[in-house]
């Protein structure tokens, strides 16, 4: 038995044989071209078509993987559409004198190496993107009407990596598991992969040839492991675990409509982290008690240029009126030079961690700043919107935006524009600054919500992309534990409520300790409400021997 390691994207067990899928990539050579305006016209044909096929796959996954996983097609015809995109092939053909098809590629390569080459993961998964639709545009360009291969037998799937639109025209009854060798957990394809419920792996260093097709695997999506050959006892196993998995997940779904209550009567609200307004369908399937965290900084990566006002109003408007009435929390922009929007032309530091990011931008930007406040405000006349303001280190810091809402909030009076006067006002608590002194910072706001990713790394003193700092890591480090408890009874002291919207809110070997410590809420992906709710269903805190000495 051959074992592979990598990256799990989504948990579960799968088990069959494996089919290798191996794409054609169309060799360009660089043909000079007679005529560059029919060139020109050749391309925007070709693109029109790839966006007419694009609307058929979207169609497609809206029935088979609902509208989050079909919005990923949107964004492809959005991106075929870009600006930039269009001028780059364009530009390329007037200026080389070369065919549409040739400019094509040039354009996907120096697009992929640009996102490839940034820092921020989310971004970076952009890369495939980007090839994916140009690779589509030349098939057309090239009459290969190839599609990928069909099989009539559910299988394992191992490439090199898969495209979203691949993942889709891919039969899902006919797929056990994705493994790819390369990929990121934040791409579309990942996503899409756990909205469909398939166990995923990326990053597997398995070779991708034919000599592994047809052969038996198993796949553990929760440890990001493939077994290749396994014997049979071990098959036996598997299947045991499998079992237990599908009849967990059947019981979890009975859950949906009940209260998040411990068997002592101790109550926690579950909310649901989004990072855009395709994610709220997920939040009312999962049965989600709102959203306790609206990524905003989303916005602006899908954007060639800042957000406007008006756009940004109508999508938390489409929050608020789609959850009729449910809680929606607006972090306003987290962005900094490790994660951003290039257009924002933001300086490169040596330690972006602790340089100039989330709240210290838009309270160095005032204008950015404001635009999102109004938008917010305004989308609060439609639903219950809260407002919560990132990586927050002092009462001062809190004192200065309280004045600048306040600046925002007249400037809607005096132009007569209706928002919501009752709008709660909270922060991130995911520095130890804060947590040392949210004493003092929950006299001046509304509630708490406990980063514990930044948190867990600044208190560590690690990195945890750092991959050589890994033994070091601890999220359950005492240390974290305390910080948590503390923020917490600052918190219920001053009669606000405090959550965790961090990784470890869906760590189920915490909640009990959670729900001891009086954290109030946890905001997390979709995909761990039910999860959670079955969790503190089956707890009573009041024989609770915590593990850890708080």
């Amino acid at each position: 038995m051959d074992k592979y390691s990598g990256k799990s994207v989504f948990g579960g067990i799968a088990i069959g044989k494996i089919r290798i899928f191996q794409k054609g990539r169309q060799e360009i050579k660089n043909i000079k071209a007679d005529n560059p305006k029919a060139e020109i016209s050749r391309f925007n044909e070709a693109k029109t078509k790839a966006i007419e096929g694009l609307q058929e796959l979207y169609e497609k996954a809206l029935k088979e993987a609902g509208e989050q996983s079909a919005a990923i097609l949107q964004i492809h015809q959005i991106m075929l559409n870009d600006i930039d995109y269009t001028n780059s092939v364009e530009g390329i053909i007037t200026n080389q004198n070369v065919t549409a098809e040739f400019a094509v590629a040039i354009t996907r390569d120096y697009f992929y190496e640009m996102f490839s080459s940034m820092e921020d993961e989310y971004m970076k998964a952009r890369a495939a993107d980007v090839k994916d639709i140009s690779e589509r545009v030349i098939r057309i360009l090239c009459n290969d009407n190839s599609r990928p291969t069909d099989s009539k037998v559910p299988s394992i799937i191992i490439a090199d990596d898969l495209a979203p639109s691949e993942t889709v025209q891919l039969d899902k009854d006919l797929v056990l598991a994705f493994v790819t060798v390369h990929g990121s957990p934040n791409s579309h394809t990942a996503i899409l992969a756990r909205t469909m419920g398939i166990p995923a792996i990326t990053n597997v260093d398995i070779p991708l040839n034919w000599s592994i097709n047809g052969r038996m695997a198993v796949v553990d999506g929760y440890n990001g492991v493939i077994y290749v050959d396994p014997d049979s006892e071990f098959v036996k196993e598997m299947q045991f675990l499998q079992e237990k998995e599908l009849y967990k997940r059947k019981l979890l779904l009975e859950l949906k409509g009940k209260d998040n209550v411990t068997l002592d009567g101790k109550k926690m609200t579950l909310y649901a982290n989004i990072g855009n307004t395709k994610d709220l369908a997920s939040v009312t399937e999962n049965d989600a008690s709102g959203v306790g965290l609206f990524r905003s900084e989303f916005i602006y990566f899908e954007k060639n240029s800042l957000p406007s006002e008006e756009e940004q109003f109508q999508i938390y408007k489409t929050a608020a009126e789609s959850l009729k009435g449910k809680r929606v929390v607006i972090r306003t922009l987290d962005i900094g030079t490790d994660k951003q929007a290039d257009y924002l032309n933001l300086e490169e530091e040596e330690n972006p961690a602790m340089g100039l990011r989330a709240i210290r931008i838009s309270l160095t930007n005032l204008e950015l700043f404001k635009t999102q406040l109004r938008a917010i405000y305004r989308a609060s006349a439609y639903g219950n919107i809260a407002v919560m303001y990132p990586f927050i280190t002092s009462v001062e810091e809190v004192s200065e935006i309280k004045d600048i809402t306040e600046e925002v909030k007249k400037e809607l009076d005096f132009k007569g524009i209706d928002y919501s006067h009752d709008i709660e006002e909270g922060i991130m608590i995911e520095t130890p600054a804060a947590a040392l002194i949210s004493d003092k910072l929950a006299k001046v706001v509304d509630f708490f919500s406990i980063g514990t990713n930044d948190l867990s790394s600044y208190a560590m003193a690690i990195d945890r992309q750092n991959t050589k700092t890994d033994r070091f890591y601890n999220p359950h480090h005492l240390a974290v534990l305390r910080m948590i408890k503390m923020v917490v009874d600052n918190a219920h002291k001053n009669g606000i409520h405090a959550g965790i919207c961090g990784e470890l809110g869906s760590d189920l070997s915490l909640t009990e300790t959670f729900l001891k410590i009086g954290v109030d809420e946890l905001s997390v992906s979709p995909s761990m409400i039910l999860p959670l709710r079955d969790k503190i269903r089956k707890t009573d805190t009041s024989n609770l021997n915590l593990e850890y000495d708080l």
